[in-house]
């Protein structure tokens, strides 16, 4: 990768970081708000659905942003399946005792992290063009035309 495609990846990479963590820091406090008055053994409380809850509070931001930058729906929901992903994959273990509730909320972010890489290394060329491609991309989708060559 050269250096303006790997400086775009990076680019990339964090705006949708930041768009995550601005869905975690403002959707997710809403859900804690919303089960404030249940049991601390109510189901709403479990694990599996609070990190279900934070994943969904990070990926509707980073899925518009995405979308607002041109990208296609199916990266999009790629980047989605990262989200959860990284909180999946732990529940066997905190099921078997192995990981707490703790352990599953932060093992589960860093992993995420690595899964949107790995979608991102997939479609590479997603992510190392400029936004102003994916824009114009995006809007002959919504479109449906498609821009023609003129001959001289």
């Amino acid at each position: 990768m050269r250096a303006a495609a790997a400086a775009r990846f990076l680019a990339h990479y964090v705006e949708m970081v930041v768009a995550m963590a601005a869905g975690m820091l403002v959707l997710h406090p809403a859900w804690t708000l919303a089960i404030a008055g249940t049991a601390p053994t109510s189901v709403l409380r479990s694990v599996e659905v609070d990190t279900i809850v934070m994943a969904t509070a990070m990926s509707v931001p980073m899925v518009a942003w995405m979308r607002y930058r041109g990208h296609g729906w199916a990266p999009a929901w790629e980047m989605s399946v990262a989200m959860y992903a990284g909180f999946i994959v732990l529940y066997p273990l905190h099921w078997a005792g192995v990981v707490n509730d703790a352990a599953v909320m932060s093992y589960g972010h860093v992993l995420m992290l690595g899964f949107m890489l790995l979608a991102m290394l997939w479609r590479r060329h997603e992510y190392t063009t400029a936004h102003h491609d994916h824009h114009r991309v995006g809007i002959e989708k919504i479109s449906g035309s498609v821009p023609t060559r003129s001959s001289s």
